[in-house]
């Protein structure tokens, strides 16, 4: 049960919220027609005549975005409706020729799953089942534009017809950090799906944000909607501002009014936008156009067999090799991070070891070059061959760092590079003995005082034998000799 709580001068206030996500399908063509749909083309250049809404133009379902919503279905173990409707839902769309939205109300293809998510990341193992409503495909509007042209507004029709999935959760959210977890956790899941690419910044995944408040315990307030917002930290914006100011006017008389909200990023608050409409106000009906949807066993079938490993069932896989959960769910929550570190595991990298490296170790040596993570040079492979000759003794854990950064500037393998520098681990126990009978000597002082209790100089010997055979001796035989030339 979430701590979250707004307080109030009349006492504490708890947050109910719901997530209206709306994502783009993974699809080359829209959802009723060949048009495509590449992000940043030319304006009004992916506009077919249904799209358009020419006289005598039928749309028809892209079987691909069907299939992609179904596979999303099953990735949240939803139940998948073999029998699907399309209704209009009638709305004066100024940037949608036909005048209404082709979506599904009463009959959606998608019905009840759940998305499991950890709402404080430190602490992954501490988990929250978020309810989800519905899945229904719809189309996408196309985008007005209103600062081009000072007494004209013009509009951009490649986004009509788009196919979106809504996805509509039950308010099961308590907090800020509740639904930034469950949108990033539904994001991951569509991205290993590959149903859509959750992309925020190029609006190929937003949400509607409905928030209200009450005392806990007690009957559900009034919601609000704030539409389309783009970033996990602006929703968490979003529920923030909301809350505190439907407490303000909860305790202030003013009460809080049905209503849709958008979002001002500038200002981080949210302002009307137009009063909140029910269903009959949109007068639902069955597009007379589209046949309802009936899916047969089979193809439910081959979408059930084509999902990938999805992220909960690769972070137990992960926990199971003992890597820890915090680790585990790192690397799980990007699919592309995952991918690449299921190939350091093929490339025969031992997990534990691997998935302090790929966490802890790389990303400071990538950032610091300035390189992103998915740069051809970084390849599991040279990873896994760093680790490999760490785990044989022929560098150290030290040295990889450096090695890594030295294959990333100069290329050719990481075992050409240790070759090429010197730099290969010794465990020459004559070399090394003669090196620490050096050190000791010339530090007799701190000799005497290691022998008389003062145990954390064992360390400074250590560095001091490392300092004078740069960084190549076998630490394992440094520690082994030392021990013996000092406690023995």
């Amino acid at each position: 049960m979430s701590e979250y709580r707004i307080k109030g001068q009349q006492g504490e206030y708890e947050v109910v919220i719901g997530l209206e996500v709306h994502a783009q399908v993974t699809s080359n063509a829209k959802l009723f027609s060949g048009a495509a749909t590449a992000f940043g083309a030319e304006p009004n250049t992916q506009v077919s005549l249904v799209d358009a809404a020419m006289p005598g133009m039928l749309p028809v379902p892209n079987k691909e975005c069907i299939r992609q919503a179904v596979r999303t279905g099953m990735a949240i173990d939803a139940q998948i409706n073999k029998w699907s409707r399309f209704d209009r839902k009638n709305y004066f769309y100024a940037d949608l020729p036909q005048g209404y939205q082709i979506s599904q109300l009463y009959h959606p293809l998608v019905g009840e799953g759940e998305v499991e998510v950890s709402p404080d990341e430190k602490n992954p193992d501490k988990t929250k089942t978020i309810g989800v409503e519905r899945i229904h495909v719809e189309q996408d509007a196309g985008k007005l534009m209103h600062d081009q042209h000072p007494t004209m507004s013009y509009v951009d029709l490649n986004r009509c017809g788009v196919a979106l999935m809504e996805i509509v959760s039950k308010p099961d959210m308590r907090s800020p950090a509740e639904a930034g977890a469950y949108l990033r956790k539904l994001r991951s899941i569509l991205r290993y799906v590959g149903s859509c690419d959750g992309n925020m910044e190029e609006g190929s995944m937003r949400a509607d944000v409905n928030v209200s408040v009450r005392k806990p315990g007690e009957e559900l307030g009034t919601r609000t909607e704030t539409k389309n917002v783009n970033s996990v930290r602006f929703v968490q914006q979003v529920i923030e501002h909301e809350a505190k100011r439907q407490v303000k006017a909860i305790e202030s008389g003013e009460g809080v009014s049905q209503e849709t909200r958008l979002f001002d990023v500038a200002k981080g608050v949210t302002r009307p936008l137009r009063s909140k409409e029910d269903a009959h106000d949109y007068r639902y009906f069955p597009d007379p156009d589209l046949l309802p949807l009936e899916l047969d066993d089979a193809f439910l079938a081959e979408c059930r067999e084509s999902l990938p490993e999805l992220p909960d069932a690769k972070l137990k896989r992960y926990e199971d090799l003992g890597i820890t959960p915090y680790n585990a769910a790192v690397l799980t929550a990007e699919v592309e991070t995952a991918k690449w570190f299921d190939r350091l595991l093929d490339a025969g990298a031992e997990a534990k070891a691997a998935s302090n490296w790929a966490n802890s170790v790389l990303p400071g040596i990538l950032n610091a070059k300035d390189i992103d993570f998915s740069d051809a040079r970084n390849t599991p492979e040279a990873s896994a061959e760093i680790l490999a000759m760490v785990d044989k003794g022929e560098i150290s854990k030290g040295q990889a760092k450096e090695v890594m950064e030295l294959y990333l500037d100069e290329g050719g393998t990481p075992a050409e590079v240790v070759e090429k520098h010197g730099m290969k681990q010794t465990s020459d126990t004559g070399a090394i003995e003669a090196e620490i009978d050096k050190v000791l000597e010339a530090n007799a002082d701190k000799v005497e005082q290691y022998k008389g209790g003062k145990e954390q100089l064992f360390g400074f010997f250590v560095g001091q034998t490392m300092k004078a055979m740069r960084g190549q001796a076998n630490p394992q035989v440094v520690n082994q000799i030392l021990r013996a030339k000092l406690d023995g």
